[in-house]
């Protein structure tokens, strides 16, 4: 029965990186999964303990203050407005959704991975210039701004993408030891 929740617990793990791709907190569902699984696990079987947790915890952290901090300064730096972050956000959201399934479309798994980050960098660029061109900038300061959004989205998601990966090769490390 023990394999049953190992199997359980690395889908959860794979399922939540590929939503980290979509920038919708898989790594926090990562750690959700592993503390569910440290509290579930049969007795005898501790192979997932709280200072994995703890780690766990601290890089999912570090995952989310790099994305945010190169995703939001991305554009802030290039003089975008608090509009054009919150239009940015919800077209990285969107962008993510599509580049997934126009990339797995064309190249099952890899292709899902750079679809959803370069898809997901373009629609932050243009959510970020639709939220200038809605304040009345021009045409040149909104691609100015939508570049800064697609060049912070794509760091950012790469960034954190390492930090769930990190994630779950240490959980699927503590489950082989």
């Amino acid at each position: 029965m023990s394999i049953v929740w190992i199997i359980l617990l690395i889908l959860a793990i794979l399922t939540s990186w590929v939503l980290g791709l979509l920038g919708m907190g898989g790594t926090w569902i990562m750690v959700g999964c592993a503390a569910l699984y440290a509290v579930l696990i049969p007795p005898g079987r501790e192979d997932i303990g709280w200072q994995t947790i703890v780690a766990l915890i601290i890089i999912a952290a570090i995952g989310e203050l790099l994305e945010f901090l190169a995703g939001a300064l991305g554009a802030r730096k290039a003089g975008g407005s608090r509009r054009s972050v919150v239009l940015s956000v919800m077209g990285s959201i969107f962008g993510g959704f599509l580049g997934l399934m126009l990339g797995s479309a064309v190249v099952p798994v890899i292709g899902s991975v750079i679809g959803a980050i370069l898809i997901a960098g373009l629609g932050a660029m243009f959510g970020a210039m639709l939220g200038e061109r809605w304040k009345g900038k021009g045409s040149m300061d909104s691609l100015k701004v939508g570049k800064a959004a697609f060049f912070g989205r794509v760091l950012g998601t790469l960034a954190k993408t390492f930090c769930g990966t990190l994630m779950a090769m240490a959980v699927i490390v503590a489950l082989a030891w």
